[in-house]
């Protein structure tokens, strides 16, 4: 039997995810939990992915010695603001995601072996592992967590500091995490109506 149509979310729902929702350059002085770290993931993980490959790896950085490490790849800016955020996050990649797709895309276990070029794969899983970042960021809005992702650092630093045992991982970006500090956001840039950048044919 066909399924009912779904409802759109209430407004506050979009607000929260969407409209009024906001990058922080700073929060509050109230912790984040590892239980509401394990939340993002529980929620972000349902995000659909290429063959279901998930090859987003996340490093949790909550300990001040792990976030001094993260922030001496950053930029002075953003190495304050991953120092003094409650969490930052590396959201990094798995070019070798390939090798769990037997158990993760079931239906077609051999998808492995079409994956033999590494380039293709470091492609796939950019992409990939930057959806896996857009849906941390949704799901930590969901509940109730702000963001802050950027992109300027150095990746290979990154790399060789956090992934020098698995350098088949590489990291995509960083954020920071916690409940934002309102005085710390600009007013909102623009966002054009749809007839700026969309084309229908």
């Amino acid at each position: 039997m066909a399924q009912p149509p779904k409802s759109p979310l209430a407004d506050a729902a979009l607000d929260q995810l969407f409209r009024t929702a906001r990058t922080y350059n700073g929060y509050l002085d109230t912790p984040v939990t590892l239980e509401q770290l394990d939340a993002i993931w529980e929620l972000m993980k349902f995000g659909p992915t290429s063959a279901n490959a998930l090859p987003a790896r996340l490093v949790w950085c909550v300990s001040p010695e792990a976030k001094d490490k993260l922030a001496s790849f950053a930029g002075n800016t953003n190495g304050a603001k991953v120092r003094k955020a409650p969490v930052s996050v590396i959201v990094g990649m798995d070019v070798n995601f390939h090798d769990n797709l037997p158990w993760l895309f079931p239906h077609n276990p051999g998808m492995k072996d079409y994956l033999t070029d590494p380039a293709a794969r470091e492609i796939m899983a950019l992409r990939n592992s930057s959806l896996q970042g857009a849906y941390l960021i949704l799901a930590a809005r969901a509940l109730g967590l702000d963001t802050g992702p950027m992109s300027g650092f150095d990746n290979a630093g990154v790399d060789a500091a956090f992934f020098a045992e698995t350098p088949h991982m590489k990291s995509n970006f960083i954020s920071t995490l916690g409940y934002g500090d309102p005085s710390t956001i600009f007013d909102r840039s623009p966002r054009p109506g749809f007839e700026t950048f969309n084309t229908v044919l």
